[in-house]
């Protein structure tokens, strides 16, 4: 699945991306189908064609490819430029690009048949060919792609299998109660634009992407904005809006007086702007779950290597209060919830009744001086202009100068963040605060928690966590799978390999001009499922 880091957000691959959501949520396990509708006449006001949209980004994007994609930015952007094979929502799906999707008696054969049409933004026809040619490029080594992990089962690589132009079957080497979930977030890439590029992460073709979604590229210019055009012969149907801009706007104070302004239509709201942007009175605010948590990461590859010593991450979270981070960082905890385990609660097998460490000074004191770690120095890096990062820093410094060690702050920009955060080899820093969206199935954490994953950014190792991951992903035994789950919460808590703070919930406010809001679907990470159903009342 998708995973995503506040400030870069992790990376996401999460689902990379299902997840919950006030108007739809894809944390549930889907259950029956149906098709995107045309938004009609709303209480909100009457639907017109035309004008445009322009929303408020934090930084560029790092790709424009969503085999790639784990920013936020990224994401966002690539939501409107690919259309997915099909979303989940409170249990039911809603079909994109595919008509449908069987499973065979053994559940080791997967049938999806593509709606007929379908063409990419440069007209050319989209097939079964450019699904196929995607997970292929997704499982080979070469290509780098961060979805690889999910797509290989007891250790063998599902295969994609073209029927006819519109069908397509999936093999499975093994029964895999999470495959659905893993498949949710693919959005084909062309094959005609790719299939000749050996690298296709640095291919220059991502910076004039072709995709099948709502909207098709038109400009970016770095630092400033990404512009899109809408494609009028979306399956789902022609965009009301002629275009959406993606505009960038790095320093939040700068981008809240340019909502309030008119210059920008919709953004994310840290919880410390909400009440100041509602008084406006001229925006919808938008508060829902993304089924997100917010963490410290402690890096154990740091060249101190003391974080690697599991009595130290201890000691470091006993200097801590869940309740006043929350409090320090989201300013209520209506914007919260208290968090202890790594699976969010909209995730299966959930379980929050797990080890925590904190609350206890006296502890870490006497931890730190047994594993000689008093007076250490830690080096925790933030996300400049993210106001949750830089409160958490300094409570954090606050807290952990009580009991003997000295945190050094290293503010820099969304992304360099963004790089530092990700580079596998960065060991100049201790902590940093961490933030995912992992979706419905709890296979999807493998990717951060197993040793060796490129997505592994705690370097943490546990063979008894590899195990049991092993295990879950291939247990059809709903109870067994539970159990399983169970067991890796615990001990990956008991573990302390991270400190979790909370279950947080968004903030997105949109101008009141625009409708449609309901039916284009809140989405975790991407703000909406569908900018085609956004209109001007």
């Amino acid at each position: 699945m998708r995973k995503y880091f506040s400030g870069v957000i992790i990376l996401a691959l999460l689902t990379m991306l299902v997840s919950a959501c006030s108007g739809g949520n894809s944390g549930d396990s889907a259950s029956s189908t149906d098709a995107p509708s045309d938004a009609s006449q709303t209480s909100s006001g009457q639907p017109k064609d035309g004008g445009n949209l322009i929303i408020g980004v934090a930084a560029d994007p790092v790709i424009l490819n969503p085999n790639y994609a784990g920013d936020r930015v990224s994401l966002t952007i690539d939501q409107a430029l690919y259309a997915p094979l099909f979303q989940v929502n409170n249990g039911k799906k809603t079909f994109y690009l595919a008509d449908s999707l069987e499973a065979s008696a053994d559940n080791l054969t997967y049938t999806m048949k593509l709606k007929s049409g379908l063409t990419w933004h440069d007209g050319e026809k989209l097939t079964a060919d450019d699904v196929v040619f995607t997970i292929d490029k997704i499982l080979d080594e070469k290509q780098n792609s961060m979805l690889r992990g999910n797509f290989i089962i007891g250790g063998k690589p599902i295969k994609a299998v073209k029927v006819d132009d519109t069908t397509v079957e999936f093999k499975l080497p093994q029964v895999s109660p999470a495959f659905e979930a893993t498949l949710v977030q693919v959005s084909p890439i062309p094959k005609h634009i790719f299939e000749n590029e050996a690298d296709i992460e640095k291919s220059p073709k991502n910076n004039t992407p072709v995709g099948s979604g709502p909207f098709k590229f038109k400009e970016y210019k770095t630092g400033e904005y990404v512009t899109l055009d809408r494609f009028d012969n979306y399956f789902g149907g022609k965009p009301h809006l002629d275009s959406v801009t993606y505009r960038i706007a790095k320093d939040a104070n700068a981008s809240n007086l340019a909502l309030q302004n008119g210059e920008i239509n919709m953004k994310y709201v840290d919880p410390q702007d909400a009440a100041t942007i509602e008084a406006t009175g001229n925006f919808e605010m938008k508060n829902y779950s993304e089924g997100r948590l917010s963490y410290l990461l402690f890096n154990e590859k740091s060249d101190t290597g003391l974080l690697a010593k599991k009595e130290v991450r201890e000691a470091l979270s006993y200097a801590l209060n869940r309740e006043e981070l929350i409090q320090v960082a989201y300013t209520s905890p209506d914007y919260a919830d208290p968090a202890k385990s790594f699976v969010t609660p909209d995730g299966l097998y959930h379980d929050n009744n797990v080890t925590t460490y904190d609350n206890d000074v006296n502890k870490a004191k006497e931890l730190l001086q047994a594993n000689g770690a008093s007076g250490m120095k830690l080096r925790f890096i933030v996300s400049g202009g993210n106001k949750a990062q830089e409160a958490i820093s300094l409570y954090v410094q606050q807290k952990l100068k009580e009991v003997g060690v000295n945190v050094e702050i290293q503010s820099m920009d969304a992304s360099a963040f963004g790089d530092k955060f990700t580079d596998p080899n960065a060991s100049d820093y201790e902590m940093s605060v961490g933030g995912y969206i992992m979706g419905f199935d709890p296979d999807a954490y493998s990717m951060l928690y197993t040793t060796g994953s490129d997505s592994n950014y705690n370097h943490y190792s546990n063979k008894e966590v590899d195990e049991l991951f092993k295990q879950g992903a291939g247990e059809a035994d709903t109870t067994k799978r539970g159990e399983i789950y169970k067991k890796l919460q615990e001990t990956i808590a008991s573990d302390a390999v991270i400190y979790p703070i909370a279950y947080t919930k968004t903030i997105v406010a949109v101008d009141k001009k625009y409708g449609g809001l309901d039916e284009a679907v809140l989405k975790p990470v991407v703000i909406f499922e569908d900018l085609s159903k956004l209109y001007l009342k």
